[in-house]
């Protein structure tokens, strides 16, 4: 992933690690399986269930050796910086926008990114403003609809309320 940050959290490590278990240990075996079924039908040409088979086979193989290369790149990042006043890594982040509304985001690694959840990574155009703010300052944020701007209200290395 160049371009992209290696750090990832250690919930955001369990997560990906999680998923190459199940991929590798109960997925693949299953899908193996069904093709093995498949093919012994016969003529495999017009096998629909075979000719599935085969290309989500190639898929998990493919999501399995992302996700090993990708886990041997990544830093998981586990402690919270000396300074917890600032926005780093893992920071917990609540901001109010122009309209007087407030939102929480968590500053996550790219693979971790989850908007339902309000992770945003820290190389996302908000992510990269955030970096190095505290309370009170003003943050400005290019989107493609124009800037916005915020202002950080709380900074925390844990779940904010």
């Amino acid at each position: 992933m160049a371009g992209h940050s290696n750090y990832i959290t250690p919930e955001g490590a369990k997560k990906l690690r999680t998923e190459l278990t199940w991929l590798w240990k109960e997925e693949r075996p299953r899908v193996t399986q069904g093709v093995a079924d498949a093919a012994a039908e016969g003529d495999r040409s017009e096998n629909a269930e075979y000719i599935y088979g085969k290309k989500r086979l190639r898929e998990i193989d493919r999501r399995i050796r992302f996700l090993t290369q990708r886990l041997d790149a990544l830093t998981v990042v586990d402690a919270p910086p000396p300074a917890t006043d600032k926005v780093f890594f893992g920071a917990w982040v609540r901001l109010e926008n122009e309209e007087g509304d407030e939102v929480v985001y968590r500053v996550v690694g790219p693979d971790e990114t989850d908007a339902a959840k309000g992770h945003i990574s820290l190389d996302s155009p908000m992510g990269k403003s955030l970096l190095g703010r505290r309370e009170g300052d003003e943050v400005h944020v290019r989107r493609p609809a124009g800037e916005a701007v915020f202002t950080v209200l709380e900074v925390g290395y844990q779940p904010l309320d």
